[in-house]
């Protein structure tokens, strides 16, 4: 009796170790799937490919979208900001996305505002620059990605 309630002690670390890992494998995973949408934006933009660049914007009214000129609602409304501060590859230029952080969202601090384990989300925070165009600037960005229907897209964006 006493050999089985040291050996459930025993057993106890190690397979609390082993879900520790798997969940970090799961996070690091849902990173490197971040990255690749974010790298395909990329991309897309630096081919002039507006439409590729927006397949990385949850394609749903409910996107949000929040710069210097205020907050815009819907995936079409961002698509047509884009287009219109961007018509063509010359003014679009290079982009480069250098990523700081990717933070799950998926704690106890934020259960409260419905971004808990049911709606897992990351917040993914970073500098942008885009080059040889007329219209270089830089700044920095905070993104919250959502897996909807099986892909990481961006449900809010905020760009300074």
């Amino acid at each position: 009796m006493r050999t089985k309630k040291i050996l459930k002690f025993a057993i106890l670390p190690v397979l609390l170790m082993l879900v520790a890992l798997v969940v970090k494998a799961g996070t690091d995973n849902d990173s490197s799937d971040i990255k690749n949408v974010m790298d395909a934006q990329e991309t897309a933009w630096n081919n002039g490919d507006l439409d590729g660049f927006m397949t990385g914007y949850w394609k749903s009214d409910k996107v949000k979208f929040v710069s210097r000129n205020g907050v815009t609602y819907g995936w079409q409304k961002v698509y047509d900001n884009y287009k219109k501060s961007y018509p063509d590859k010359a003014t679009m230029g290079n982009l480069a996305f250098d990523i700081i952080s990717i933070e799950s969202l998926d704690d106890e601090n934020f259960h409260a505002v419905g971004l808990g384990k049911k709606n897992k989300a990351y917040m993914v925070t970073g500098k942008w620059e885009t080059s040889n165009t007329s219209k270089a600037a830089s700044g920095y960005f905070t993104l919250i990605f959502k897996k909807i229907n099986g892909s990481w897209v961006i449900v809010a964006d905020h760009t300074s």
